[in-house]
């Protein structure tokens, strides 16, 4: 059986298929198993196998429950590093998860550091002194501060960490990155002795991400962003236990129809939403407050979707801006709204798959996750990437169906466009 060297845990299923590019670009064969797999499953061949799991928003004794049990499989597969993956913006609130999921894996492993790197460059995601910036803005000043399930209120990393995690938080500044993989070792074995500990890490670009990968080459835990893979598969590759593969520039995919089912209220999203309605794409908008009554149900939204003709493919869009968002939350409260709109369009992806749509642009972690388990999809291989972060992936087994899972913040404004033009259909 061909060797697992990157086992991963991710906590919502876009930011699984963003790490999966990632290693996939890095020359390492990915594949992307949704939900924590039966211990007595045997894996499928691969580099790197990263499991994605709706974890980022549950009570955090049920996140650590379910990411240690993802992360025993991964060790009992022979996964020579574990990577806990989350949002490059660190979605997670005072009671959330990154802090106890990343105590409970350090125990897992047995380690007694490991690092906190979210930065994603190509994405406008950089951290310095400890703080996270999105773009130019802090974290705290951007759109994440507004957040409907994770509102980001703190940009300083280490005092998120210090009101989460049970471990001592440290840094690993800017200026100890800039001098190199031997400076930034040097720092880590000297944190080691201090007892157990999360460092957050400054980086402001690839190269940074590049040279903190190599020095991480011995550590056994590594949680972050994807963009610190970047640098990890490169040290698999030097020491002779992997050889490179190109990545997919293009991919199959299955004759049908096509859609495009956006739960996300970022503001990427809204933009994309707009682009798409500026180009003449067909344009369904989901209400909160009609579901509610019935006046909007996914059989007739998957009816709606199913009636409309023309070269691109239809749009339906749950998206709104802060304002109404903030509206809909006062009346319904913010997880029942949340979960109605994921629950149904979970059911119209599930009407739209038995009428002959086999193509789906997903924006929106949640509702990704509500849509690959209404379709029963269990393993993704990892194709094309249309822009930083999202590739498209397409099923193993049945259904067979290509997916374009999109973090909401992630994407081009023209994304809802031209993501179809990477896929070549099958006669």
């Amino acid at each position: 059986m061909q060797e697992v060297l990157i086992g991963a845990v991710a906590d919502d299923i876009t930011g699984a298929s963003d790490l999966c590019l990632t290693l996939s670009r890095a020359g390492m064969r990915t594949l992307q198993v949704i939900g924590v797999p039966d211990p007595k499953q045997q894996l499928p061949e691969a580099d790197a196998i990263v499991i994605a799991l709706k974890s980022r928003t549950i009570p955090a004794h049920q996140a650590v429950e379910m990411s240690v049990a993802a992360a025993q499989v991964l060790l009992e597969a022979g996964a020579r590093q574990v990577m806990f993956k989350y949002c490059s913006t660190f979605d997670s609130t005072d009671e959330g998860n990154i802090g106890p999921v990343t105590d409970a894996l350090l125990d897992l492993t047995q380690s007694r550091l490991t690092i906190a790197c979210p930065s994603f460059p190509a994405n406008g995601r950089t951290v310095y002194m400890g703080h996270l910036f999105v773009g130019r803005q802090l974290l705290s000043e951007s759109p994440m501060k507004d957040h409907p399930l994770t509102p980001m209120r703190d940009a300083n990393l280490v005092r998120v960490l210090e009101r989460q995690s049970r471990s001592a938080i440290g840094l690993i500044e800017a200026s100890t990155i800039a001098c190199g993989v031997g400076a930034v070792g040097e720092a880590i074995a000297h944190q080691i002795a201090a007892g157990p500990q999360i460092l957050v890490v400054d980086t402001l670009s690839d190269a940074d991400l590049m040279t903190l990968g190599e020095a991480c080459a011995n550590m056994r835990l590594v949680t972050g962003g994807s963009g610190i893979a970047l640098g990890l598969a490169a040290n698999f590759a030097r020491a002779g236990k992997l050889s490179p593969q190109p990545a997919p520039s293009r991919m199959r995919a299955p004759a049908g129809r096509a859609a495009v089912l956006a739960g996300s209220c970022s503001t990427a999203t809204l933009r994309q939403v707009e682009v798409a309605r500026a180009a003449g794409a067909p344009m369904l908008a989901i209400d909160v407050a009609d579901l509610t009554t019935g006046s909007q149900t996914a059989e007739k939204i998957a009816d709606w979707v199913m009636n409309q003709g023309g070269d691109l493919p239809p749009v339906v869009y749950s998206s709104a801006d802060a304002e109404s968002l903030a509206r809909t939350h006062a009346t319904l409260g913010r997880e029942i709204s949340g979960a109605l709109v994921e629950g149904v369009l979970a059911e119209v992806a599930l009407r739209l798959s038995k009428a002959q749509f086999t193509r789906f642009v997903i924006a929106g972690g949640e509702t990704s996750g509500a849509v690959v388990a209404a379709l029963g999809v269990q393993v993704l291989e990892i194709g094309p990437e249309i822009d930083p972060g999202v590739p498209w992936t397409r099923s193993i087994g049945t259904p067979s169906v290509a997916l374009a899972l999109k973090s909401g913040n992630f994407g081009a404004p023209d994304f809802f466009l031209k993501a179809w033009s990477l896929l070549d259909l099958e006669p």
